[in-house]
């Protein structure tokens, strides 16, 4: 009874702490309710009060610190959907920041003096660089999926290839997406065969669209074959009917590595003069995340009548962003595209950047040759070569060790290694540090 006495004052603890009560007082019930516990069962033959309030403050700060942090990306991997897929150009943040900050005109027309459309300012610069007679912005391309069959396909057939009923992350499957859109999924061909005849013969009077998914996170190879973009579209055109490419992931310019030897680029594929295209902002066109509809001008028009849309819109930062990654690629300026760049890093550059990590640490590690991938559901199954530092010892431990210090490796033939394309320039001192930091027997 003599140490429950001793048990402080929750008050006492309060006003040592000076935090905010309905932060404080659960932790600190939990801690005393702890200490109750322990006395009652003979684990605590003391109070060392000091320590106690040490610990509840320490809890507290944790409720206060950022749940999100930035960690150095060094499993090679360039969109990578775990640690937040592409990154944004800090010039062009900054002005998207600024925008942020101050009033804008983000639905203001400044030429009439009268209310304007927010879609205006990034579809000018998309329509003019991508060659679309008009373009509209929605929150993701999953929004942008569910949005174009909820307005033109709703009660009605969509034609879709067997072979093309993806899942991606986070469960997102084409025919579930389809049926909460109220469209009705008409499949066709087989698993690896689909040919433009099946689409032909699937067309009733019911049929609204003809549908071309991109295998994002996976190949059919060997015996397979698909009907082509054009032969949709020209089918399509035939009967009436709307055609509509859900891309995913839009390239501009050409990728090294013969990454674009069986996918083209944005610029070809709008050549074919498809009805409707939806892709993501950020993935391999490298900017926020949104879903980019680019399509005709009638038919954004009435996406754009839909009630839904609301639900699906994006604020001035994404929509700034948009426009400003947009005019870079205008301008051909590909170095302010951060995905672009660290694609394009040539082996040489990597061995340097690999050298220079090393020679930072102070200490001799093996840099090897291996091979990532872009990630991010684009160019599934397709290598791309890079250089790794290697880092002997447990690799288990290896990786959480470094984990534990915000930087995300990864275990390739059970040895722990840092793959140099996804690490920055400004992240090579703290790689070094904890390189030289390391206990050789951990």
């Amino acid at each position: 009874m003599e140490l429950f006495r001793k048990i402080p004052k929750v008050d006492k603890i309060l006003n040592e702490l000076n935090y905010p009560k309905k932060v404080a007082l659960p932790i600190i019930g939990k801690y005393l309710d702890k200490l109750r516990k322990d006395i009652k069962n003979g684990f605590v033959k003391e109070i060392d009060e000091h320590n106690l309030v040490k610990e509840i403050e320490k809890e507290i700060k944790k409720t206060f610190s950022h749940s999100m942090v930035n960690v150095i990306n060094a499993t090679g991997v360039i969109i990578h959907t775990n640690l937040g897929r592409s990154l944004i150009d800090e010039e062009i943040f900054e002005k998207a920041k600024k925008l942020s900050t101050h009033y804008c005109n983000l639905e203001y027309d400044l030429e009439k003096g009268k209310r304007g459309d927010r879609y205006t300012h990034a579809s000018k610069i998309l329509k003019l660089l991508l060659g679309s007679e008009d373009a509209l912005i929605v929150n993701n391309n999953a929004a942008a999926v569910f949005l174009i069959l909820n307005t033109f396909a709703k009660d009605k057939e969509v034609i879709v290839s067997r072979g093309e009923l993806v899942e991606i992350g986070g469960s997102f499957r084409i025919p579930e997406v389809m049926k909460a859109s109220g469209a009705k999924l008409i499949e066709v061909g087989t698993t690896n065969k689909t040919k433009i005849k099946d689409y032909k013969e699937a067309i009733t009077e019911n049929t609204a669209m003809l549908m071309k998914v991109h295998k994002s996170n996976y190949t059919i190879e060997g015996f397979s074959e698909e009907a082509s973009l054009e032969e949709i579209v020209s089918l399509a055109k035939e009967n009436n009917l709307l055609d509509y490419y859900d891309l995913g992931s839009a390239y501009l310019p050409p990728l090294p590595y013969n990454l674009g030897k069986n996918e083209p680029s944005i610029f070809e594929i709008m050549k074919k003069n498809p009805s409707l295209v939806s892709f993501s902002g950020d993935k391999l066109f490298g900017s926020v995340q949104a879903g980019i509809i680019l399509g005709k001008k009638e038919l954004i028009a009435k996406l754009k009548k839909n009630q839904i849309l609301r639900m699906f819109r994006v604020d001035k930062i994404t929509l700034s962003i948009i426009e400003a990654t947009a005019l870079e690629y205008l301008k051909e300026n590909y170095q302010k595209i951060p995905t672009l760049k660290l694609i394009y890093q040539t082996e040489e550059e990597l061995m340097k950047k690999a050298q220079k990590i090393v020679e930072l640490s102070g200490k001799k590690f093996q840099i090897k040759n291996t091979y990532t991938y872009v990630g991010g559901g684009t160019m599934p199954n397709k290598k791309i070569p890079s250089i790794a530092i290697v880092v002997n010892g447990d690799a288990t431990k290896l990786e959480k060790y470094f984990r534990e210090n915000l930087i995300i490796g990864r275990i390739e033939n059970e040895t722990f290694i840092l793959d140099v394309r996804t690490i920055l320039e400004d992240e090579f001192e703290k790689v070094a540090k904890i390189l030289r930091s390391v206990d050789w027997e951990i």
